[in-house]
């Protein structure tokens, strides 16, 4: 009796915890891990969807990653959900904007990653880090879209358009070569001999990487096969 007492308990509190996972994926709560089994009982499906930039996230990107002098309309950008395997391997919660000609490249290809458990560390939105483009990638974070120079000039980045992604930075760092600046600063370390031996939480994108496979499938061109300069994190459209 004692034994099916327990089993009892043991499912209610089971069918409680999935339905607050299940409550944190309608809401999509962005960082937030869940099981999966919540995720099967929540549809793969809505996991991975694209939809026109709400209020809410509009309010979200005011004066960060759309700034004041944003010349972007807001009805080029989409809002992308997908999941990711964390470097602890659990499934987490993602948002992306970025442009609408690429949203359902990054729904496609973060599905196959994630069926495919690669890991990425954090996908929120860079609004997150105030549209500080350095904050971001020192906190490992994949993201698209900010209204953005490209570092070290006075041009536009594809991300001012929300047409470049930016996959694990940290681990995969932008590299200055006429002067060796690494960015993130803390990435430096992960900048040169980038060897497949290196115990890392993630892999190195190179060209034998799923990830680079995938974005050049659906043809983005890859910051790591630059001259100038090495974009080791960058895809682009």
């Amino acid at each position: 009796m004692k034994a099916i007492l327990l089993s009892i308990i043991a499912l209610v509190c089971c069918s409680f915890f999935q339905m607050d996972e299940l409550t944190v994926l309608k809401k999509w709560t962005p960082a937030a891990v869940v099981s999966d089994d919540a995720v099967k009982a929540y549809g793969i499906d809505s996991c991975f969807t694209v939809s026109a930039i709400s209020d809410a996230v509009f309010s979200r990107m005011q004066g960060k990653s759309f700034k004041q002098n944003c010349t972007v309309p807001r009805s080029t950008l989409r809002y992308v959900k997908v999941l990711h395997r964390n470097v602890d391997g659990k499934t987490q919660l993602g948002e992306i904007v970025c442009n609408k000609s690429i949203a359902n490249d990054l729904v496609d290809i973060f599905r196959k990653l994630y069926e495919a458990n690669y890991k990425v560390e954090r996908i929120v939105l860079i609004d997150e880090y105030d549209g500080d483009d350095e904050r971001s990638m020192a906190a490992d974070n994949t993201s698209s879209f900010n209204f953005r120079v490209v570092s070290g000039t006075t041009k536009l980045s594809k991300h001012a358009q929300g047409l470049a992604i930016d996959v694990n930075p940290l681990y995969n760092p932008y590299i200055h070569l006429n002067n060796g600046k690494v960015e993130p600063a803390n990435g430096k370390p992960y900048a040169t001999n980038r060897s497949a031996g290196r115990k890392l939480p993630v892999t190195f994108i190179d060209t034998n990487d799923l990830c680079y496979r995938l974005f050049i499938q659906h043809g983005f061109r890859w910051g790591g096969a630059w001259r100038t300069v090495k974009d080791y994190q960058h895809f682009e459209k």
